[in-house]
């Protein structure tokens, strides 16, 4: 092969294996999947989180206990049951289902995973788009817009935001924006207290949460009622990603930021301006 032709074949595997750049994605005001959209794994519905990559593989996030087969209140990761991957999961604005990719419960059990805050807390799955909807993803949060990146929540009374979609609203999606406060951290890390104006309900599950600098810090996994009743419990974005970069298929995954910039107005975001 001569020196041209090596070349050639050289950047044709760096498109091949290039992450998605953001003039790949979908205009944010047309695209039919992006974060906060549904899922529903075998009838269970939830909230998609945010967009992830591997090379050219896209990704759409969900809570692991999404696809859990045991009762509402088994929620450690280290002895629940699941789907396996490979599972179909309806995605909203999807022409094909996704497939369960990876899913912290199972990869916990598999690696005989004994932490206790880590079998209580890391709630992260993976759903893998169909190729042909990728064209269709906008990795932008609906109203807010970003995540700029991957973040920590900041110091108890800081302020946050979310985005639930709950089929339980009925498609009223001006309920959807929430604008909340950090209650505190617990699990060493693993998980953060938040509450919000409206509080995250079943459905909600697996909604993503942001900074007040638009960093994504986080992935809703419970309903409180202590300290405060209506509060919730939301995962630590940035543990769960180490987690799966070291044990799981994807040690290159990476969170895509979104095209439309952060704005923390949560008013803005319910009306839609």
């Amino acid at each position: 092969m001569n020196r041209r032709a090596f070349a050639c074949a050289v950047t044709a595997l760096a498109l091949l294996i290039a992450p998605a750049t953001a003039s790949a994605w979908a205009p944010a005001g047309t695209a039919s999947i992006h974060p906060g959209v549904q899922t529903h794994t075998a009838g269970a519905q939830c909230t998609a989180n945010f967009i992830f990559s591997e090379g050219s593989t896209v990704f759409i996030g969900q809570a692991a206990h999404c696809s859990g087969t045991g009762g509402a209140t088994e929620t450690n990761g280290c002895t629940s049951g699941s789907l396996p991957t490979g599972t179909a999961v309806e995605v909203t604005g999807a022409s094909e289902p996704g497939e369960l990719a990876y899913n912290s419960w199972l990869t916990m059990q598999a690696d005989g995973e004994s932490g206790e805050s880590t079998c209580a807390y890391n709630d992260l799955a993976l759903v893998k788009l169909n190729p042909a909807d990728v064209a269709s993803v906008n990795p932008s949060v609906p109203g807010f817009g970003g995540p700029e990146g991957v973040g920590g929540p900041g110091e108890p009374g800081a302020t946050i935001y979310s985005y639930g979609n709950s089929e339980l609203r009925l498609g009223i999606t001006k309920l959807s924006p929430k604008q909340g406060i950090l209650l505190a951290d617990e699990g060493e890390g693993w998980s953060h207290l938040v509450t919000t104006l409206t509080p995250g309900i079943p459905g909600d599950s697996g909604s993503g949460f942001l900074d007040a600098s638009g960093n994504a810090f986080g992935v809703l996994s419970t309903l409180d009622l202590a300290p405060l009743p209506g509060s919730n419990g939301v995962g630590d974005l940035a543990k769960e990603l180490a987690y799966e970069r070291a044990h799981g298929p994807y040690p290159n995954l990476q969170l895509v930021p979104g095209t439309q910039k952060f704005k923390p107005n949560v008013l803005e975001a319910i009306l839609g301006v």
